[in-house]
């Protein structure tokens, strides 16, 4: 849904969304692209929070020469940054195909674009894997990588807003003398970050889905800020918070159960390292 109403025509509001995706698509087009982000976000997610935790880490060290000391402020804050970068390099040749298996039925309409030899409304990709080879093959690396500058601009600011809210938060609602969040805090406190963090990166989002989705069958866009000004010109500044509804929506129960994951996953191993080396 958030690819569509982001980078799509005629959906209109969410509702509107959902009835003619399901009238055109059935139940299957609420999945697609889903494949290749599944395998593949396991990854995604373990070298984020770990480049976040082990930069934290690092600068407590060196900091306060301990790399348990609580960070401060500015640590949290460069943590994030760090991991908003790194994730821009694993993060956008999954977008990308995602973005492009969601779109490639999509029908464009403007009669002035040279179009691609596929008609317009066709699946161009058979699979995730297809795509991604045909993509390398027509646009090379750089065509993998399209959209990485939006990406990170969209993923740097968002992370900021992901981790400081999560870790401020999660103190906030953290009894006075207990020595570490309750899981209900823990997914309370990650629930409000990812909907807090996708309210922040929702307009750049949709610069980056646009960036995307634009190839299957034509060349809109030059770059950024041509994206921004000709979807300024075209829908005014309210296209910049298309799909903000289904982003902090969605980006609750997700980043909840992500952190939660995280926590508890970081108490068991640090619990069987215990017992092991008591």
């Amino acid at each position: 849904l958030q690819t569509r109403l982001q980078a799509g025509q005629g959906y209109g509001n969410t509702f509107k969304c959902v009835l003619t995706v399901y009238r055109n698509e059935s139940l299957a087009g609420f999945f697609k692209g889903m494949s290749f982000p599944l395998a593949s976000v396991g990854i995604y997610s373990s070298v984020v929070f770990g480049v976040f935790s082990n930069t934290q880490r690092l600068l407590s060290q060196r900091r306060h020469g301990d790399p348990a000391a609580a960070p401060s402020l500015a640590d949290m804050t460069l943590a994030s940054v760090v991991a908003g970068v790194i994730s821009v390099g694993i993060g956008t040749p999954v977008e990308l195909v995602k973005i492009r298996l969601q779109m490639q039925t999509q029908p464009y309409t403007k009669a002035n674009v040279k179009l691609n030899s596929t008609v317009p409304g066709s699946p161009v990709y058979r699979g995730p894997i297809h795509c991604l080879r045909t993509i390398l093959q027509k646009e090379g690396i750089a065509g993998v990588y399209r959209g990485n500058v939006a990406m990170l601009l969209r993923d740097v600011p968002g992370y900021c807003a992901y981790f400081i809210p999560y870790a401020m938060f999660c103190d906030w609602i953290t009894p006075d003398g207990s020595m570490s969040p309750n899981p209900f805090s823990i997914w309370v406190a990650g629930g409000v970050a990812g909907a807090v963090s996708w309210a922040v990166c929702t307009p750049m989002d949709v610069v980056k889905s646009r960036l995307q989705a634009d190839g299957v069958y034509l060349n809109q866009y030059k770059g950024i800020l041509d994206c921004v000004m000709q979807s300024y010109r075209n829908e005014g500044l309210k296209v910049f918070c298309r799909g903000l509804l289904v982003n902090t929506l969605r980006g609750f129960p997700s980043s909840a159960a992500m952190f939660l994951g995280y926590e508890l996953s970081l108490k068991a191993m640090k619990r069987c390292q215990t017992e092991t080396n008591p």
